[in-house]
């Protein structure tokens, strides 16, 4: 029985993909668009906008591909890069805040289970004010350390806890709206 190593099939990839060889590019993309989506979509909330940021971030991935080099994960090194290029995009779009804001609210539509679903959940992320969503995807879900999020939003890392904090505690009190609004 013969052992591919799988890094390796990726690493040809990779190098054909540099040599600006279009088929490794397209199998590149194919490979791992749905996950850089899929990361996209959790800082922005509107799909097109979202893919508009993917491609943007496989446009930087193809440019900076040279870059790269063997000693990380690869696929840690271009979910870094679309994590950016969203941040990037919001940032462009509209000053971020982190503050207090009121919350105005869920949305009307319910779901008549006694479960709260994925999307449930995805639209509460959604529904948090940007600076403390941002934080919140980064550190509960991509799983950086404050310090990090602090050098890469230019905040203290202080104001990183706190809109982690704050996330927190708004989610808390949507799912706990939701459980209520369920079970009466």
């Amino acid at each position: 029985m013969k052992v591919v190593d799988i890094n390796q099939d990726l690493f040809s990839i990779i190098d054909l993909s540099v040599r600006q060889d279009r088929m490794a590019q397209k199998q590149l993309f194919n490979r791992f668009s749905p996950r850089l989506l899929s990361i996209c979509r959790q800082y922005i909330p509107d799909m097109y906008q979202a893919e508009d940021v993917m491609i943007a971030a496989f446009m930087k991935i193809f440019s900076k591909l040279h870059t790269f080099e063997r000693k990380g994960n690869f696929e840690a090194w271009i979910r870094r890069i679309a994590i950016n290029e969203s941040i990037s995009f919001i940032r462009s779009n509209k000053p971020v805040p982190y503050g207090e804001e009121i919350l105005n609210g869920l949305s009307d539509t319910h779901q008549t289970a006694d479960l709260l679903y994925k999307d449930d959940y995805q639209n509460m992320i959604d529904s948090l004010p940007e600076g403390c969503k941002i934080v919140f995807n980064l550190y509960a879900i991509e799983g950086f350390r404050h310090l990090e999020i602090a050098e890469m939003l230019q905040i203290s890392e202080g104001t990183s806890k706190s809109q982690l904090a704050y996330a927190r505690r708004l989610l808390q009190n949507m799912i706990n709206q939701e459980n209520k609004t369920y079970n009466g």
